[in-house]
């Protein structure tokens, strides 16, 4: 007898679902993660600064997918870690690729979210005019930027309190944001903080988004092979922290 399995009703889209349905029903959470970058893009970027809106696109962009990620891995993982959800999970046992899909894309729907509604008001209101298929590659260089953050906000979130974990990340979070340019112009900030953002992902993030829009010329190979080997760093570190994990 054939047993039809719909895919809605598959362990992986469950965990994708109430993954989903628990970030967007906390306020706390959903709210300032869309509102607070996008909020800026508009007073920076369309109010204060409307000749650099398409530059400010890019790098906004990019603080906004990184706080997604950090915080819907970081302070959500740790969260449910102290309530014994994760617990429950590796005694299942649920595959980890299973919940990293469930967590990965809630942090893709989220990031749409914020980049989708840049672009709209980019374009609106601040005469920010790209071809289609720069609007595709911005979008899809945004969204996959988010990967490796994605994994680094995994590991805190099974390693940190979740006292402890919304504070040390937004440690992290502004810092790296600042240092890397995405508020500031690089070439704009002090020598030694010049030759810090070159490591940073972020920088890299943004320069890619900044290159695919032709805002400004680069060495998107560089870029690109930066944030290779930095998601194969946070992909160690996030199965490191999965393997150690053994209950609250």
């Amino acid at each position: 007898m054939n047993t039809i399995v719909r895919f809605d009703q598959t362990p992986s889209w469950q965990l994708i679902r109430s993954s989903f349905l628990t970030l967007w029903r906390m306020p706390a959470y959903a709210l300032p993660t869309i509102l607070f970058p996008v909020g800026f893009y508009v007073f920076f970027g369309v109010i204060l600064n409307p000749g650099l809106a398409q530059w400010m696109l890019a790098t906004f962009g990019t603080f906004g997918v990184m706080g997604t990620a950090l915080f819907a891995f970081g302070v959500s993982v740790s969260t449910e870690r102290s309530q014994g959800w994760w617990l429950l999970l590796r005694a299942a046992p649920t595959p980890f690729a299973a919940v990293l899909a469930g967590k990965l894309a809630t942090v893709i729907a989220f990031s749409l979210m914020i980049v989708l509604s840049m672009a709209w008001i980019a374009a609106l209101f601040a005469g920010v005019r790209l071809e289609t298929g720069q609007w595709l590659a911005l979008f899809a260089v945004l969204i996959m930027g988010a990967v490796p953050f994605s994994l680094v906000g995994l590991a805190l979130g099974m390693w940190l309190s979740p006292n402890a974990a919304p504070a040390v990340i937004n440690l992290i979070y502004l810092p790296l944001a600042i240092l890397s340019g995405l508020w500031i112009p690089v070439s704009q900030l002090p020598g030694i903080m010049q030759s810090l953002a070159v490591w940073l992902p972020p920088y890299h993030v943004a320069g890619l988004a900044l290159h695919v829009t032709g805002t400004q010329a680069g060495p998107w190979v560089q870029h690109l092979s930066a944030l290779l080997v930095f998601t194969m760093f946070s992909a160690v570190l996030a199965a490191v922290a999965w393997r150690r994990f053994k209950g609250v």
